[in-house]
Parts: structure tokens; C-alpha cells; sequence
């Protein structure tokens, strides 16, 4: 189990299609992943649970990945949350 923090970037937060682009990264991974914000945890394959999260820009989040390709998936998708998720 791995963790990253990150600071969400995008200017208009992050809404259907920088949300919708995040989840399909995050669905090619074998590994269980989260977004956590405060005392929110919720899967961060799930298009329900991440807009649930109401994400603006400047949110800090933690990312959390288990499984064999955990690294590459926490490399990849707070390199997207750094970058506004292609919004």
C-alpha cells in the first residue's frame, strides 16, 4: 500500500470531463486506488465517488494504490492531478 499527496489544479475543479478522464486512467490498473480528502475515502475508479469529493482547484488529496502495479498507477495519476486531468 502507497500514498502520494497531491494539490488538484484545475481551475474549474474537478467536474464530469477531467473527472470522467481520471477515472479512465485510473481503471487501466490492476491496483485498488483511492482519493481520500479529508475524512472522505472513496474509490477512485468510481465516477459517483470522485465527484462526491467536490475537488476544487488548490484541494489537497491523498492518493492510496494496492497492488502489483501500485507505483506506476500513483506515478501516472498525481502526474493528472497535478496537471488539471487534461481540463
Amino acid at each position: 500500500m502507497k500514498y502520494r499527496d497531491v494539490v488538484f489544479q484545475n481551475a474549474v475543479g474537478l467536474h464530469g470531463r477531467p473527472a470522467t478522464y481520471f477515472i479512465q486512467k485510473a481503471n487501466g490498473y490492476k491496483s485498488d486506488i483511492r482519493l481520500i480528502k479529508g475524512h472522505d475515502d472513496v474509490n477512485a475508479k468510481s465516477l459517483l465517488g470522485v465527484l462526491h469529493l467536490g475537488i476544487s482547484q488548490g484541494t489537497r488529496i491523498t492518493l492510496m494504490a494496492t497492488g502489483e502495479d501500485e507505483d506506476a498507477a500513483l506515478e501516472e495519476l498525481a502526474e493528472l492531478i497535478e496537471n488539471g486531468c487534461g481540463g
